[in-house]
């Protein structure tokens, strides 16, 4: 049975909008791309490639996709290229042969190789895919397509990057449409620049209890 592990960037008021660029995604009027740019450090970028040292399929949507397609596809890969990055070659190469399974309404436009769409009916694609054999799905963005994951309880695995940072409006991780679960948190470190980088593995349903005392009082 495979997992739907979701990463992202978040800020302490929960937007995960446009982290890595002006240009990425300014709907809305969001005006704080990048904003993720000045705390990278060290342990974030660790995290982000620990996230892709073991096989994994990609999990989009169609946004998220397009901004993908546009940018991994055209990352030097050869050593001898002109500007060549190792780490960016790597990533790309993960990413180029990974199978990217996207939430589309145009199938027919989806050009990056090894790219499938999930069909009309999301949930019930998403459920297929978990029953089989395979890597893990992995998301990265697609704010839209987690409002749907999150809303039906697919997400097995969370791996935020929390940045000390207010951004007051955007496209946040978590809406009110989301189905009701407890986490358990598996790992967590604190970055030099104050990123809290955590992975949270679902742990069946919410426990409440009360701070009441057990025999009431008059006040």
């Amino acid at each position: 049975m495979r997992k739907i592990v979701t990463g992202a960037f978040v800020s302490l008021d929960g937007v995960m909008q446009a982290p890595g660029g002006p240009g990425e995604d300014p709907s809305g009027g969001f005006r704080f791309g990048g904003w993720i740019v000045p705390l990278c450090d060290a342990v974030t970028g660790a995290a982000i490639g620990e996230s892709f040292a073991t096989p994994f399929d990609l999990l989009l949507g169609r946004r998220t996709y397009d901004i993908f397609a546009a940018h991994w596809p055209r990352i030097p890969t050869d050593p001898a290229a002109r500007g060549y990055d190792a780490g960016n070659a790597d990533i790309a190469r993960k990413f180029n042969a990974a199978t990217k399974y996207v939430a589309t309404h145009r199938p027919e436009s989806l050009t990056w190789q090894h790219s499938r769409a999930l069909g009309t009916d999301v949930v019930a694609a998403l459920r297929e895919l978990k029953a089989q054999d395979g890597p893990p799905l992995l998301t990265q963005g697609s704010s839209e397509l987690i409002q749907i994951l999150l809303a039906n309880d697919l997400i097995d695995e969370l791996r935020l990057q929390t940045f000390p940072v207010v951004l007051g409006r955007g496209k946040r991780l978590f809406g009110d449409s989301a189905a009701p679960a407890a986490f358990k948190v598996t790992k967590s470190i604190v970055s030099p620049s104050g990123v809290v980088v955590a992975t949270y593995e679902r742990a069946g349903a919410v426990q409440t209890g009360s701070f009441l005392l057990d025999s009431s009082t008059e006040a």
